[in-house]
């Protein structure tokens, strides 16, 4: 089964985990048995949506502005579309949060889907979505992520879960996942065996 297609999420997977979204709940008023941050918001108000919003637009612009990348994602990227392979970016940030980091840290990105392009992850709606805008099946597609709902949207779309585990729950999700991987650069294991392409044995940032 050929790789066409590598789609990752972007928070805590191409950059270094940063949210902490217990503070930014609390910092809300939202109980921290709420759930995720995004499906708690569509239950307020108006009002107290809005005054959310630029809470949460507040931390995500400093996850922007002093985001790191993961050790390898450069290089990866790189050696990926050296290979002809397709890359996406499926994420519950904003588009434009999404370009500001591929332009700070110069990665180049075929195409983004973002929470305000349609139903968020774990729907399979994204997946799908870049699936149909590469031209590629999601069979043929790699999904890499370090949250369950990077799988659980994977395995729904019917593509190929990676899990990047870089937190302490990753335990929890790795059951469901179809490959588990504990840097970026170890997907290009995964595609050489695919795919039997040339892969660097070692990468890093510079």
């Amino acid at each position: 089964m050929l790789i066409r297609a590598v789609i990752f999420d972007l928070d805590g997977t191409l950059t270094q985990p940063f949210f902490d979204f217990d503070a930014i709940r609390a910092e809300m008023g939202i109980d921290a048995n709420a759930g995720p941050v995004l499906e708690a918001m569509e239950r307020m108000t108006p009002e107290k949506r809005q005054a959310c919003e630029r809470i949460l637009h507040r931390h995500e612009s400093r996850a922007v502005s002093e985001s790191r990348l993961n050790k390898g994602v450069r290089q990866t990227l790189g050696l990926l579309r050296q290979a002809g392979i397709r890359i996406g970016v499926l994420t519950r940030n904003k588009r434009a949060n999404a370009i500001a980091v591929a332009e700070k840290h110069r990665l180049d990105f075929d195409f983004i889907v973002d929470r305000e392009a349609g139903p968020v992850k774990p729907d399979a709606f994204g997946v799908l979505r870049i699936c149909r805008e590469f031209a590629v099946a999601p069979k043929n597609t790699l999904v890499v992520g370090d949250y369950l709902f990077d799988v659980l949207c994977a395995k729904s779309a019917g593509a190929l879960a990676v899990l990047l585990v870089n937190n302490n729950r990753a335990a929890e999700f790795a059951e469901k996942a179809d490959f588990v991987i504990e840097s970026i650069d170890q997907v290009l294991d995964i595609v050489n065996e695919k795919n039997r392409i040339p892969c660097a044995q070692e990468t890093q940032d510079s």
